[in-house]
């Protein structure tokens, strides 16, 4: 049979010998063997030279994700159960270390695994697949999930509208054993947080700002805080742990903000230290400016602002206008902790714009901590592209 080949542009290959696991579409020269969307096929220079094995992909602008450098490595359920160990190990450090019980357990390309998310919530395992060559293999990764992981749950998560991109349809539900329960408890740092598997957020919570959260606490003691983007109510628990004098939860989605309470209650946290305002997050600090409302600490959590390049400078637009207005209501020498989960919005940009914030807010910044994603995320030395939240600890004086 013959072998399905993609065949770079001269000069194209730059990046695959540097091990970056992503083909453009405009770097292929030709493709030999009419390969399915998501089957695997082998790499090659413009001259013939075996490169990489990959994923295909025909409708994405990433024409091939990589699985392999390695030429006598086949893409079987073998390879799979060889991902899932390797990264299985470093998590059980973490987990041992931070006293987890749910973490992400494949983060995709940082992984060795183009387009595959595994988070774990104790005994249920939650997958998104992104890629046509992620769902070309969702057998053959359950097969390797249920060999490493028996006692497990599969549920999928695959409701996110990136795989349009790759001409997929949207999926979620069941996969393995019984359907999760609607509120997972999971444990991180000593506290509890109940998860909504099925219909939550990403693949129910943020388990990347995991890390975040523990260093809230530390600036927390005697603060009124405002927790804005409060999604179910993490930060506010840890602060609330850490002492402060108030903590006010901000969200838009109701179930959230009831979940969030429950989280509070379920962690025996003094409740009436602890108030809950469903509103628009910019509505609400510019009517908090107008009442002269004063808060010692803010966290600015917001969802992600941009989704492609020619979202960024919108996008810039919004962080500084919701920096500027939470630098207005903080007390002086209060604490921001601000935050972008945008991957296209770079480390140095995002630190410009909060200062840009603050020039606006005629309030003056120290910059004391800065922030990424938690360790179970981690950022692989090719593929820098796997660093998208990024944070800074605000000292507004």
């Amino acid at each position: 049979m013959m072998t399905k080949r993609l065949f770079l542009a001269k000069g194209r290959d730059k990046s695959l010998i540097r091990r970056h696991p992503w083909i453009f579409s405009g770097a292929v020269q030709r493709i030999e063997g009419k390969p399915q969307s998501g089957e695997t096929i082998d790499i090659l220079d413009d001259k013939g030279k075996w490169l990489a094995r990959a994923a295909y992909s025909p409708t994405s602008q990433i024409r091939a994700r990589v699985w392999s450098f390695q030429p006598d490595e086949e893409i079987d359920v073998d390879f799979f159960v060889r991902r899932l160990s390797t990264a299985q190990r470093f998590r059980d450090l973490l987990a041992e270390r931070d006293g987890l019980d749910a973490y992400r357990l494949i983060a995709g390309e940082s992984d060795g695994l183009p387009g595959i998310t595994i988070d774990r919530y104790a005994n249920v395992m939650v997958l998104q697949l992104l890629s046509a060559g992620a769902e070309y293999h969702r057998a053959t990764l359950t097969l390797a999930l249920q060999l490493g992981y028996p006692q497990c749950a599969i549920y999928d998560r695959s409701d996110v509208a990136v795989r349009k991109k790759e001409g997929l349809e949207l999926t979620s539900g069941v996969i393995v054993g019984d359907t999760p329960p609607a509120l997972l408890s999971i444990h991180e740092h000593g506290m509890a947080i109940q998860v909504d598997i099925t219909q939550g957020h990403k693949t129910g919570f943020y388990l990347d700002q995991r890390d975040s959260r523990l260093a809230a606490r530390k600036y927390a003691a005697g603060r009124r805080v405002l927790n804005c983007f409060c999604y179910t109510g993490a930060f506010s628990v840890s602060v609330l742990i850490g002492g402060c004098r108030q903590v006010i939860s901000v969200d838009t989605s109701q179930h959230v903000l009831d979940i969030a309470k429950s989280n509070i209650e379920l962690n025996q946290l003094d409740l009436s230290r602890a108030g809950f305002v469903r509103e628009d997050v910019f509505q609400l600090l510019r009517a908090y400016r107008e009442q002269g409302e004063r808060f010692d600490m803010i966290i600015l959590d917001p969802p992600k602002f941009v989704e492609n390049k020619n979202q960024l400078a919108s996008a810039c637009r919004g962080y500084k206008d919701i920096n500027m207005l939470a630098m207005q209501l903080l007390a002086p020498e209060g604490i921001l902790l601000t935050f972008s989960c945008s991957g296209l919005m770079p480390t140095e940009l995002f630190q410009k714009i909060v200062a840009d914030a603050a020039l606006d807010a005629h309030r003056e910044v120290q910059f004391i901590e800065q922030f990424r994603q938690a360790a179970d995320h981690p950022v692989m030395a090719p593929y820098p592209e796997g660093l998208y939240l990024k944070g800074f600890a605000c000292r507004v004086i």
